[in-house]
C-alpha cells in the first residue's frame, strides 16, 4: 500500500496496543514510523532494474525477520522515553505495527515475500488497490479522534477506525472473488485455454475490476462494475508473442518477470528492441513495469541486453474520467490509451 496508507495504520495499531499507559501523541508517532521502516527497503539498489523491482517487498517485509528485529526498535524506544517499565507494552506494539504492515501489502496484487527465509514465493492476493482512500480515511479518522477527545472516547474512535478499515479489506476480497468467479463461467463458455485469471481493481476503488486471462498465446482484458448485472464482460484479445519468450527465457531479467509476476506476463517487440510488460499492474498497453530486455536487428535472434525501464505513463485524466463512467455504464467501451 502507499505510505500515507502504511502510516495511518502503524500509528491506529500503536496507538491501540499503548493506550493511555504513554502519551497518545508518542504512541502515535512511533507506530507511523515503524509502519513505514519496512518501505526503506526501496532505497536499495540490487543492481538493476528488474532486480529492483521483483526484491522490493523482500526480506524488511518478512514477519520472521520484523519480528526479531521488534525488541530491539521497542527497547531503544523505551530507554529514549524513559519507559522501560512499559518495554513489554512497546514491545507488542512495535510487533505487531511491523507485521500489519506486511499483510496489508499482500493484499495487493504486487509480489510481498512473507515467507523468507523459508521461501521466496511473492504473494499478492490483489484485493485492494495500492491507494485507496476508503480504506485509509478510517484509520486517519480514527487517530486523529484519539488525539482530541478526551477521556477513552478517542480510544473507541481509533479501534472503531481499525475495524471499518479491517470490514473494507473482507469487502474487497468478497468482490475481488464474485468478480472472478463470472469471467472465469464467461471465459469457460467460450472455450479458451486460460492458463492464469487475475481480477484486480481500478485505481482507487473497489466496484470496478479490472480482469486479465491469459492463455499460451494471448491475454484478455475486460472490466467488471460489481453494478454490471447479468451484462457479459468484454474482452479484448492482445499478442504475448510466446516465440519472443522461448527465445529469452533463459535471460536473467525475462525469467524473473515471469516468475514474479506469475505467468502475467506479455513480451513485443518494438522500435529494435524486445520489451516484457508485468501485465497486473497497469492497462494495455501501459503496464507500470516494464523494460527493454534484448535487441533486435534486421530479423536476427534476440540479443539479450541489461534491463531497463520504460517509463510509460497512461493520459491520467483521460483514464479517470472513463473509470467513473464505466462504473455505472457496463457499455461503455474501454478507452484506447494511446
Amino acid at each position: 500500500m502507499d505510505s500515507v496508507s502504511q502510516i495511518a495504520l502503524g500509528a491506529a495499531v500503536s496507538v491501540a496496543v499503548m493506550g493511555r499507559h504513554t502519551s497518545l501523541g508518542r504512541a502515535a508517532l512511533w507506530g507511523a514510523v515503524c509502519g513505514t521502516l519496512p518501505d526503506l527497503d526501496a532505497l536499495i539498489d540490487h543492481g538493476d532494474a528488474v532486480r529492483n523491482m521483483v526484491l522490493h517487498r523482500a526480506a524488511t517485509h518478512a514477519p520472521f525477520y520484523l519480528v526479531l528485529a521488534a525488541p530491539l526498535l521497542a527497547a531503544l524506544i523505551a530507554v529514549l522515553h524513559g519507559e522501560v517499565r512499559l518495554f513489554r507494552r512497546w514491545w507488542l506494539a512495535v510487533t505487531l505495527v511491523l507485521i500489519t504492515h506486511p499483510l496489508l501489502d499482500v493484499m495487493t496484487i504486487y509480489g510481498t515475500q512473507l515467507g523468507l527465509p523459508f521461501t521466496n514465493h511473492p504473494y499478492g492476493v490483489g484485493s485492494i488497490f495500492i491507494i485507496d482512500p476508503l480504506y485509509t480515511l478510517p484509520l486517519v479518522v480514527g487517530v486523529i479522534a484519539a488525539l482530541r477527545l478526551p477521556d477513552d472516547d478517542g480510544l473507541r474512535w481509533n479501534l472503531a477506525g481499525i475495524a471499518l478499515s479491517c470490514l473494507y479489506l473482507a469487502w474487497g476480497f468478497t468482490m475481488q472473488q464474485q468478480v472472478r468467479g463470472t469471467a472465469a463461467q464467461q471465459l469457460q463458455a467460450q472455450g479458451l485455454p486460460v492458463e492464469h485469471l487475475l481480477a484486480t481493481p481500478t485505481p482507487f476503488n473497489s466496484l470496478l475490476w479490472r480482469v486479465v486471462a491469459v492463455t499460451p498465446e494471448a491475454y484478455f482484458e475486460g472490466f467488471r462494475s460489481i453494478l454490471d448485472g447479468d451484462e457479459a464482460i468484454r474482452f479484448v484479445r492482445h499478442e504475448r508473442h510466446p516465440a519472443l519468450y522461448e527465445a529469452l527465457r533463459e535471460h536473467e531479467p525475462v525469467a524473473r518477470i515471469a516468475a514474479f509476476s506469475h505467468g502475467f506476463f506479455a513480451m513485443q517487440e518494438q522500435g529494435g528492441q524486445v520489451l516484457i510488460s508485468d501485465l497486473r499492474m497497469g492497462q494495455a498497453p501501459y503496464f507500470f513495469f516494464t523494460f527493454a530486455v534484448a535487441n533486435t536487428d534486421d530479423g536476427a535472434a534476440p540479443t539479450p541486453a541489461s534491463p531497463q525501464p520504460l517509463r510509460w505513463r497512461p493520459p491520467a485524466a483521460a483514464g479517470m474520467a472513463w473509470l467513473g463512467r464505466r462504473i455505472f455504464d457496463p457499455k461503455l467501451p474501454a478507452p484506447e490509451l494511446r
